[in-house]
């Protein structure tokens, strides 16, 4: 979903609604603190387009009012200098920037959180966030939900307490959303995702780094996504491409992970018992779940201890009758591999140290696929497809078979069995945002 509603929760505040309704109350409101905080918070242009917004004393009830007095295409300006914020914020005013000084200039922290289940809440369309930096929410930090054309730039997202289960869950987290662009980010120490696009369609995410995450950074259940030029490290896994059942928009399809750096991803899992990414093992560089169609190449992998790049189907049960748990058309390219460090913990632990005994592999793949293709064959290009160096090392574990059979069934380590054409058939296209056509300086 992707529209606005002319009223209802979701109802934008123009300069022709201010005469009633719940602004009166609001306008009421500033004027009678007007003169204490004329100093902190004003307009300064003679438009009437950018509130600066100081910090200090009542910065909560004064960046809240912003937000709201803020009229469309405006700025909201965030002084440097740190924010205590009280409880949770909201911005349902299109076509809006919020700017700080800089992600380490300009702190919101929300270590003192009473009220709210997010940081920063985002209900409107054509909004741009960037240069400051949001810490410690009790829930996520920046979510925007059924937005269209949504730019996080240069942001900060933070638990400064270290990786904890009773951290947020997710950092940046644009879902239901359509044109996102994360650029410049900085995420770290979500218990579930620093970096999450969900449901979404036409993503972006480049130049950020995800560090100490559950989930440096996750693409799920969305369509037509890059992911390239990212940081990815010291998460318990660096980037995720998932499909869940039981979601509003199934079939996750087009994704392209390149140029990244996935390294050194050795976090112990610490996602709240029961959330779905406290499956991911320690150690886990790339990992592509029950999605289709995607591209996997020019990545620099190095010391992911259980793979640098996993592809499984979901191993759950699930009801959903359009759910899909197969990966397919999966084609893994070009990568920059070393030797693998295996050293796996975690769920998948013990069934990879059983299956490819003390030799790990660069590329795991489950071996799970419908019966009737196990049982007939497929082409790689419906299945997965791997064009690599000789010495990059692969394992099929060819659990279905090794579920299905009494007596043992070997890893098949060949990966020129998987070479395929070198081609998906249509190529998936680069994407191309609007936001991209800005104005420099953007």
């Amino acid at each position: 979903m992707t529209g606005s509603a002319p009223d209802g929760p979701r109802a934008r505040f123009r300069p022709k609604d201010r005469a009633g309704g719940i602004i009166a109350p609001m306008l009421l409101a500033v004027l009678l603190v007007a003169p204490a905080r004329a100093a902190a918070q004003q307009f300064v242009d003679a438009a009437a387009t950018i509130i600066e917004v100081a910090p200090g004393g009542d910065a909560t009830e004064r960046l809240q009012e912003a937000l709201i007095m803020v009229p469309e295409g405006g700025t909201v300006r965030l002084l440097a200098g740190r924010y205590e914020i009280t409880r949770g914020l909201s911005l349902d005013v299109p076509r809006v920037t919020v700017e700080g000084a800089g992600m380490d200039a300009t702190v919101l922290t929300f270590a003192g959180q009473e009220a709210g289940s997010e940081g920063l809440m985002v209900t409107a369309d054509d909004v741009t966030l960037k240069d400051f930096a949001i810490e410690d929410t009790k829930g996520d930090a920046v979510k925007a939900k059924g937005v269209r054309n949504i730019s996080f730039i240069r942001l900060r997202t933070e638990w400064t307490g270290g990786p904890k289960p009773t951290n947020g869950s997710y950092g940046l987290y644009p879902v239901e959303s359509e044109n996102v662009l994360i650029d410049g980010c900085v995420a770290i120490g979500a218990s579930d995702a620093g970096i999450y696009v969900g449901q979404s369609r036409h993503i972006v995410v480049r130049n950020s780094r995800a560090e100490r995450n559950v989930a440096g950074i996750e693409i799920e259940n969305s369509f037509f996504a890059d992911v390239h030029d990212n940081l990815a490290t010291h998460n318990t896994g660096g980037i995720l491409v998932f499909d869940l059942p039981n979601l509003p928009q199934q079939g996750g399809h087009d994704i392209r992970v390149f140029r990244n750096r996935v390294v050194d991803n050795d976090e112990p899992n610490f996602a709240p018992p029961g959330n779905i990414v406290a499956n991911v093992p320690r150690g886990a560089g790339l990992m592509i779940m029950a999605n289709r169609r995607v591209e996997v190449f020019a990545n620099v992998f190095r010391g992911n201890a259980t793979a640098d790049v996993l592809v499984v189907s979901y191993p759950f049960e699930y009801d959903d009758p359009h759910y899909d748990p197969h990966p397919t058309a999966v084609f893994i390219h070009d990568n920059d591999f070393a030797a693998p460090v295996f050293a796996p913990e975690g769920r998948l632990a013990g069934l990879l140290k059983e299956r490819l005994g003390e030799e790990g592999a660069n590329i795991v793949f489950d071996g799970v696929m419908p019966f009737l293709d196990a049982l007939f064959g497929r082409a790689p290009e419906e299945g997965i497809m791997i064009r690599e160096a000789p010495d990059v090392r692969f394992a099929n574990l060819r659990m279905i078979w090794a579920k299905l059979l009494p007596w043992r069934v070997a890893v098949d380590r060949d990966a020129a069995r998987y070479r395929g054409s070198g081609r998906l058939e249509p190529p998936i296209a680069a994407v191309t945002l609007p936001q991209d056509a800005a104005p420099a300086g953007r």
